[in-house]
């Protein structure tokens, strides 16, 4: 064998090592590589489920926090109403037996179109009242009730009717130091008439403010 033919065989032989060996060394590499990134996919997998954990109590603490909101609410609710049971009860007590009462009508107290300010007519018919009470000489409890006729919304009336009732009652707290304790308002609206709605006659005396006075 010549020289050329044996130096090109050697050169073949080292050229297919140095392929070899390059193929082994991409290989390992690659299936390092894939190591890894399964590693990183198993940590992704633990944090997603770590935080759907989270996520689920976090939901049922919600849950449970909106049980304890609602239940709270409905003892609340029960406490109030129980309250104002009791309440009533106290202003029952408190009123005791009707002795009197004061009619104060649209054509007396001349109260204007869909106003509640005191007139002068009202008041003088106020302080007449209140002469009423002084010669009774009693420890007295008022209840002071408004009323509209039927014209317009009723839930205007309500609070006309209130309105008008606050203001004989704040007159009588000013003037005569009448106890706000010992007073309270109600507004009945166009719900209690007392005449014919039909009939201006009968508007003029469903608008009137009573006072009803116990012992």
């Amino acid at each position: 064998m010549n020289k050329n033919k044996i130096l090109f065989l050697v050169g073949a032989v080292i050229l297919i090592g140095l392929l070899a060996s390059t193929g082994c060394a991409t290989k390992k590499y690659v299936l390092g590589e894939v190591a890894d990134l399964d590693k990183k996919v198993e940590g992704m997998e633990s944090t997603i489920e770590e935080n759907q954990k989270r996520i689920k109590e976090h939901d049922e603490r919600l849950a449970s926090l909106g049980s304890l909101i609602t239940q709270q609410e409905s003892e609340l609710s029960t406490k109030a109403s129980e309250l104002d049971s009791k309440i009533s009860e106290v202003k029952k007590f408190a009123q005791g037996t009707l002795i009197y009462q004061e009619i104060l009508n649209n054509d007396q107290v001349k109260f204007e179109f869909n106003k509640w300010d005191l007139t002068e007519e009202a008041e003088a018919a106020l302080d007449m009242f209140v002469e009423t009470l002084i010669a009774m000489d009693k420890g007295l409890y008022l209840t002071i009730q408004g009323h509209t006729d039927n014209t317009g919304p009723e839930a205007w009336n309500l609070l006309l009717g209130k309105r008008r009732a606050d203001a004989v009652m704040e007159y009588l707290f000013k003037k005569y130091h009448i106890p706000l304790h010992r007073m309270e308002v109600i507004s009945f609206g166009s719900s209690d008439p007392i005449a014919d709605n039909s009939t201006r006659e009968g508007r003029a005396q469903n608008r009137r403010v009573v006072i009803l006075v116990y012992e």
